[in-house]
């Protein structure tokens, strides 16, 4: 009967520390904090597709503005085209009413004040350009720092779900270890 005792008391001993070292597994490997790790993962990943969103938005309407200057720009070139046509043809009649009438007289004058009226159009025309080619370089910089935005983002969602994946995997693995050391327990306990 010692013999019997001796064993049963060495199996018992076996199976309480296989309980004991399931048990500090299980405390070690803390599956709630993995269930956070996840839920963390996930929230960083909803912030991250509301960076991107936003970052896109900002870069359309970056797009739309470089596309209104492009346009104001044109009209503008095209304003001062004219008005510089303008000035050319009122030098051209104010040479001929010189020649015709006399350098002062009331024909020439008004040529004179037509040729100064349309070479402050074309002057301010020409600001106009000026600074819509300032505007345009400007949003052509907002949309390409945004465009960086986009791809930092991308990349920030991208790591968010491989972390999220690698622990949905450690999950798995410590579910499917916590399921063997069970059975394992079980089977100790049994004497087998």
């Amino acid at each position: 009967m010692n013999a019997e005792r001796v064993v049963r008391r060495g199996v018992l001993a076996i199976a309480f520390a296989g309980l004991l070292a399931g048990g500090a597994y299980a405390q070690r490997q803390d599956p709630s904090s993995q269930q956070q790790d996840i839920k963390d993962d996930k929230k960083d990943i909803r912030n991250d597709k509301r960076d991107l969103a936003k970052d896109r938005a900002d870069r359309n309407a970056d797009q739309r503005d470089i596309n209104k200057d492009k346009r104001d720009l044109a009209a503008d070139r095209k304003d001062r085209n004219q008005d510089q046509r303008d000035i050319n043809n009122d030098k051209t009649q104010l040479a001929r009413d010189v020649n015709k009438y006399a350098a002062n007289s009331s024909q020439a004058q008004a040529d004179r004040k037509d040729l100064h009226a349309d070479r402050v159009d074309r002057n301010k025309d020409q600001k106009d350009i000026n600074h819509d080619r300032k505007d345009l370089a400007k949003d052509r910089a907002d949309r390409n720092a945004d465009q960086r935005d986009i791809n930092k983002d991308k990349g920030d969602l991208h790591a968010d779900r491989v972390d999220r994946n690698k622990d949905q995997k450690d999950i798995h693995k410590d579910k499917k270890d916590l399921h063997k050391d069970r059975k394992d327990l079980r089977h100790d306990r049994r004497g087998h």
